[in-house]
């Protein structure tokens, strides 16, 4: 069994989207719940974690309106304006919806580098825990030591960082991520998801040993009770298929037992968002 703890859906427009470049040009459409369910289908994937690809209440309100149409949607992880004034009224307000598991901000595009330390921000992450909300990191690696402060100030609050922390996996760069990632991950409400790694990559030419010093150094730092696949779809289709992905974290997996492989693959994801099985 398998829980996707990470891919998106979105109606493409060029402006919203403009982080999709020429390179990544055959993901310039739209993906909706039905072009999901092909893939799970095939891939025997019990059920998806649904993460914000645009910054807007109006997206966050769409995708639970869509885990209410979909069956396999088992969670959503929004968007919400934390440094807003109004941010509790609107957690109480959305905190009786069932599929709402975390909140996202795309801390990786943000021009300040300490925007994640930022008071505001801050005061409405702390929030977050009164509603039983995740916070997933979405970051570049060279954000990890602010990151790693801005943990510290929130001890009870569950994390998950996404993508790896987005190390520089195209020209083979390990050392400083995998230091501050290392750091980070003494913390132990933060988990990790095996997900966006491929475009970190080469999209064309990466391989799977390029990928495996990363792999190895996750499961060192975090085990695999604090590790979830996420496919990154429909993203990862500018460099893997969903199939060949999930063979990938299989193989790099290999040498865990298959009660370890069950909790990485379905019962961390469950876990961690208190995801249900209706």
């Amino acid at each position: 069994m398998i829980i996707d703890s990470h891919h998106h859906f979105w109606s493409y427009n060029s402006e919203e989207f403009g982080w999709i470049d020429d390179d990544m040009a055959t993901i310039r459409r739209n993906y909706f719940p039905e072009d999901l369910a092909i893939e799970l289908d095939e891939n025997s994937v019990e059920g998806v974690v649904t993460v914000q690809a645009r910054q807007s209440m109006e997206e966050t309100a769409w995708l639970l309106q869509l885990a209410i149409e979909n069956k396999f949607m088992k969670g959503v992880v929004g968007w919400m304006p934390l440094r807003d004034a109004a941010i509790e009224s609107l957690l109480e307000k959305y905190s009786h919806n069932p599929w709402l598991k975390g909140v996202r901000h795309v801390v990786q595009g943000e021009p300040d580098p300490e925007f994640i330390l930022g008071k505001a921000f801050n005061r409405g992450v702390a929030l977050l825990k009164n509603y039983g909300l995740v916070y997933d990191i979405l970051i570049f690696e060279h954000q990890l030591p602010q990151t790693i402060r801005f943990v510290d100030q929130h001890p009870e609050q569950q994390f998950v960082v996404d993508h790896i922390a987005k190390p520089n996996i195209r020209n083979n760069e390990i050392e400083n991520w995998s230091k501050n990632l290392r750091e980070l991950a003494l913390r132990p409400n933060v988990a990790c998801k095996l997900s966006g790694m491929v475009t970190e990559a080469d999209y064309w030419h990466w391989t799977e040993a390029q990928l495996q010093p990363y792999f190895d150094m996750v499961l060192e730092a975090f085990g695999p009770s604090r590790l979830m696949f996420g496919s990154d779809w429909p993203v990862c289709l500018v460099a893997t298929r969903y199939a060949c992905w999930i063979q990938v974290v299989n193989k790099a997996m290999k040498q865990l037992t298959s009660e370890e492989q069950h909790q990485i693959f379905y019962e961390n994801a469950v876990k961690i968002y208190q995801l249900s099985a209706s």
